[in-house]
Order: structure tokens, then sequence, then C-alpha cells
């Protein structure tokens, strides 16, 4: 059973006969009926009855015609999944992405209208995967990444925020705390497994300014980092993003700052659209 001889079928039992079918897909009719008697052959089964003016589908034709539909429709899709469509773009990040990305896909869909971009939600690890799979063209992400199949090309330098409860010792400074002020105040983040960077981030800086770190309670799975700093007044806190929440206080230090790159696969076929994209995400420089 080949898919020429599913098209073949299919056309014959959507135009009503051999003629009209062979016309609706540019070959002969005779290249048509061979295919379908081939068919036949190898099913050992009729598929259209023959004998009325109107070729007509039999009981195994009624059987097989739906069945055949699917098949060319899976044959389709798995045909998309794999070869590279220059107006397709997947980008594959974290919610903290959300609002850069929306505006560089925004600003590129203007000048693409017929472009399709869409934006998948994964965790770090799933990101890079889906890069290195094809199933991602690119993603966004903090820090770096280790592998030979895969390249960052850098886009921006990332300011994450401090942040307190509007109660707390360091808020009402007007500015952002320095390392060895902070050091007198507990910190409260989610596990290290959790946050990694975070984590690796308040270390370094702490280090370079030779104060050392007070953790105060873990945040635990499911459970605000905001929501936790309210009912712990006395601690602080660093997060991507301020979190716009009543009662907290945020400042971006100098000091603690993050890269932010795409994560390209090294051997994709160059994509103009991938490259506007890149473009805007890194404000406006140019890749050539």
């Amino acid at each position: 059973m080949e898919f020429r001889q599913l098209e073949y079928l299919v056309a014959v039992a959507e135009c009503g006969g051999f003629s009209r079918a062979a016309k609706a897909s540019f070959v002969s009719q005779s290249a048509v009926s061979h295919q379908i008697a081939a068919l036949e052959r190898e099913l050992g089964v009729e598929l259209f009855d023959r004998a009325a003016r109107s070729v007509t589908l039999t009981d195994a034709g009624e059987l097989l015609v739906p069945r055949a539909r699917e098949l060319l429709r899976l044959r389709d899709e798995a045909v998309a999944a794999v070869v590279p469509r220059p107006d397709r773009v997947r980008i594959t990040a974290n919610m903290s992405f959300a609002r850069a990305a929306l505006s560089a896909v925004a600003t590129v869909r203007e000048r693409h209208p017929e472009a399709e971009i869409d934006f998948l939600i994964k965790p770090f690890g799933q990101r890079i995967d889906a890069v290195a799979s094809g199933e991602a063209d690119l993603a966004l992400v903090r820090g770096g990444v280790d592998r030979d199949d895969l390249y960052l090309d850098p886009l921006w330098v990332d300011q994450p925020v401090l942040t307190f409860p509007s109660r707390h010792p360091l808020a009402g400074l007007g500015r952002a705390p320095a390392p060895r002020e902070l050091s007198e105040f507990p910190l409260i983040l989610p596990p290290a497994e959790q946050q990694l960077l975070l984590h690796q981030l308040v270390e370094r800086v702490f280090a370079r300014a030779d104060a050392q770190v007070i953790y105060g309670p873990v945040v635990r799975p499911g459970h605000s980092v905001a929501f936790e700093l309210i009912n712990h007044p006395e601690c602080w806190s660093i997060l991507y993003d301020d979190p716009l929440v009543p009662g907290l206080v945020c400042r971006r230090g100098l000091e603690f700052t993050l890269p932010v790159s795409a994560v390209l696969r090294a051997d994709a076929t160059p994509n103009p659209l991938v490259a506007e994209l890149l473009a805007e995400l890194s404000h406006g420089y140019s890749r050539r």
C-alpha cells in the first residue's frame, strides 16, 4: 500500500469518478485506474462499484476511505514537523521572559503578518532539549549552556530586583542596598534546585564584597516568594521581575546581573525571521 494509491482512492471517492479524479490529481485516467486496481489486488477486495453510471464505493471502500484520509493527514503532519518553514518560529522560555518575547514578536509580526510565531513555556532543561531536537528554533535562558551541538547568542544583561517588605529597614534607603547592608538580614529563596542561578548569583556577589549571606526560611514549592516576604518582614529576596505586589519595595542593584542569551542549534539552517527576532530581543542589534 502506497500513499499515492491512498491519494487516488480519496480523490475518486470525492470526485465520483476516475476521469474527474485524474483531472483533479493532474495525472492520466489510466494512472489512477492502474493504482486503484493494484491496491484492490493487494487487499483482495473491490473498493469501487464500477457497474453503475457513476462510480460508488463498496462496503470495503467505505471502511477504507476515512482511514486513508487519516493516514494522509498523519503523513502531512510528519512532513511538516521536520521540514524547515521559514515563516514559522518556535520560541521556548519561561514566563519571566514573556514580556520581552511578546514585545519582540509583536514588532516582527507587524512586518510579517503571515508569520507563525509560537511561544512555548518550558523549564530550563526541557528548553535546551527542545532546541537540540528541533522542536523549538530558539530558547531564552539566563546563564550558560555547555553543549557542542548548541551555541549561545547574547541578547541583553538582566538585572534581578532586590525585594523587601515596605516595613523593612532597607526599604527606606531610596536606593539599592550594598551586599554588606543586605548581609545583616535573612534572605529567603526557593531551594537551590529550583532557582540555582539566583543562589549562585547571590553567593558570587557576596563573595566579591567579602560579605556573608544569612539564609532565612526556604520558600516551599507552590508558595509565592512575595507572600512569604509579607509573612517575614525582616527578610529580603531577589526576583527576576518586580512582582508589583502592594506592601513590597523593589530595587535594582548594579552588582546583581545575569546575561540573557538565545540558545540555538549549531547546525540549524539560517532563518531571516529568527534573525529579526533576535535583533528585536537584543534591542535592535542586527545579525548579519
